[in-house]
């Protein structure tokens, strides 16, 4: 909230604010601010406040004007248009309010088109990703997708490194480089605990990371190629999206129905652009909580062999999920399956261990791409949490997290439900899946104001396209301050 009584203006502080959401990327490079109109109505200031802190912004290179059209968050790289240099000033507010009246048919038309309409700007993967590292506010996030630290606390995580320091072989394997698979000991605990899911492999054929995203990584840029098709569930993982994207592939959207991939749309995907590989999350799904069916299993399985295509299964909730529920891996034997996971979900974000187990004709190609980006990883923490897995510790502090989250997951869904929300899915597992019945790329921007970072329904898709869900995590929205002024914000909006 702006202050009046603050040591700066009103004008730098509103000036401050929105280039704090430009430089931390929760505004993206051609993203329209809100009409003049637009934020004064949000911020409790005068539109005379508004036009000065946008010309602020454009002072400092933050943002464009253009004619007509209002305020835009300049492109980094945009070359400045000579014509246009006359127009790089404040917009007069009645030209603003003009081009905020839209029609309606203009504004989903410039959305399907993949541009975001007056006032909105859309929050994108790596949005949700630098939240985790510059605050929005001291508030508990909806959007995040791990759980508070404070819910991560342990004991026994200090004492494993501890216990690993003052050992005399410290500064034998500190001062050369690990071994390229990861941890012998941690490879060797890790697939004991996998049989306990019937994944059966050996430490051989497992190979540690930099984190469960840094596992999908070295798979795309082992068995992929710019351009190759990949099957990927939608609604999906945003990360996902963005990096494959990224690497340039081409991506195969598969409606997720809750018993698995909507398994017509992928048999014609197999006919009709022979994918190389599949990206699939099955047991508690993100963001709807679904987890796989063993039917549902069984068939993927079989277009697999039939059309030739691996599967990559990503069970990073596997340390809140139910041991017996369906893994594709487990059926499957690691064959035409890779299995991804890791830790810092539940236990230490900072410390970035991840692996995966892969059939043995691919763990030399794997290892090589995974030399190539990091040579190897670190032992000292490797054999810090192989300590954690073999005393129990990290079993009983998951024990610990699942019955927290199940009190949280209940608190959270009687308020959702009281602020006149429902589910789209049965809530389970970390995420809720909510109808909110308004735009919820909007409500997003409305709910930065208000300190609170959502992850709308758009965010976990393939194409951005308008949608009235969002994710909510169960461990950040169990207060009903939350709800109160998400129900307030939503409304006003509505109307």
């Amino acid at each position: 909230m702006l202050m009046k009584s603050s040591t700066q203006s009103l004008t730098e502080q509103l000036s401050a604010r929105i280039s704090e959401r430009i430089r931390n990327r929760l505004l993206a490079p051609g993203a329209r601010l809100p009409s003049v109109r637009q934020c004064a109505q949000q911020n409790g200031v005068s539109p005379s406040t508004v036009v000065a802190a946008y010309d602020q912004l454009l002072a400092q290179g933050l943002v464009e004007a253009r004619k007509n059209r209002g305020f835009f968050v300049r492109e980094s790289g945009r070359a400045a248009h000579a014509a246009d240099d006359e127009d790089a000033r404040p917009v007069d507010p009645g030209l603003e309010s003009a081009a905020a009246n839209w029609s309606t048919a203009h504004w989903f038309a410039a959305r399907a088109a993949g541009r975001a309409g007056p006032g909105v700007s859309p929050v994108n993967a790596t949005a949700l990703i630098r939240g985790m590292f510059h605050k929005i506010s001291d508030k508990p996030q909806p959007g995040m997708g791990v759980f508070p630290p404070d819910w991560l606390e342990s004991t026994f995580m200090p004492a494993a490194v501890r216990k690993v320091t003052n050992s005399r072989a410290l500064q034998d394997f500190s001062l050369q480089y690990g071994e390229p698979l990861g941890d012998a000991g941690l490879r060797r605990v890790l697939a004991k605990k996998l049989s306990t899911l019937n994944v059966h492999t050996v430490p051989e054929n497992i190979i540690t990371t930099v984190g469960a995203t840094h596992a999908l990584d070295i798979v795309s840029r082992t068995l992929l190629r710019p351009g190759d098709p990949v099957m990927v569930e939608e609604p999906g993982w945003a990360v996902e999206f963005a990096r494959l994207a990224a690497l340039g592939m081409h991506i195969l959207p598969v409606p997720r129905r809750a018993d698995g991939p909507d398994l017509e749309v992928m048999a014609r995907y197999c006919e009709v652009h022979k994918p190389k590989l599949y990206v699939s999350v099955s047991v508690f799904h993100n963001p709807t909580g679904y987890c796989l069916t063993p039917g549902s299993a069984h068939r993927v399985l079989q277009l697999a062999n039939q059309h030739n295509f691996h599967v990559v299964e990503d069970d990073t909730y596997s340390h809140i999920a139910p041991e017996h529920a369906t893994r594709l891996t487990a059926l499957d034997g690691l064959q035409r399956t890779i299995y991804v996971s890791g830790f810092a979900k539940i236990l230490a974000p900072n410390w970035r261990i991840g692996f995966m187990a892969a059939p043995p004709a691919l763990v030399e190609q794997l290892l090589d791409t995974k030399l190539l980006a990091t040579l190897t990883t670190p032992a000292l923490l490797e054999k810090a949490l192989a300590l954690c897995i073999e005393q129990g510790q990290l079993r009983r502090h998951a024990e610990r997290i699942r019955t927290r989250l199940d009190a949280a997951r209940a608190r959270s869904v009687k308020l959702a439900l009281g602020a006149g929300c429902t589910f789209a899915a049965e809530p389970v597992g970390l995420f809720g899946w909510v109808e909110t019945g308004v735009d919820t790329d909007a409500l997003s921007q409305r709910m930065l104001d208000e300190g609170y970072l959502l992850a709308p329904g758009a965010l976990f898709h393939a194409e951005r396209k308008p949608s009235t869900l969002m994710r909510i995590n169960f461990a950040t929205t169990q207060e009903a301050a939350f709800w109160k002024i998400f129900a307030r914000v939503r409304d006003e909006q509505a109307r």
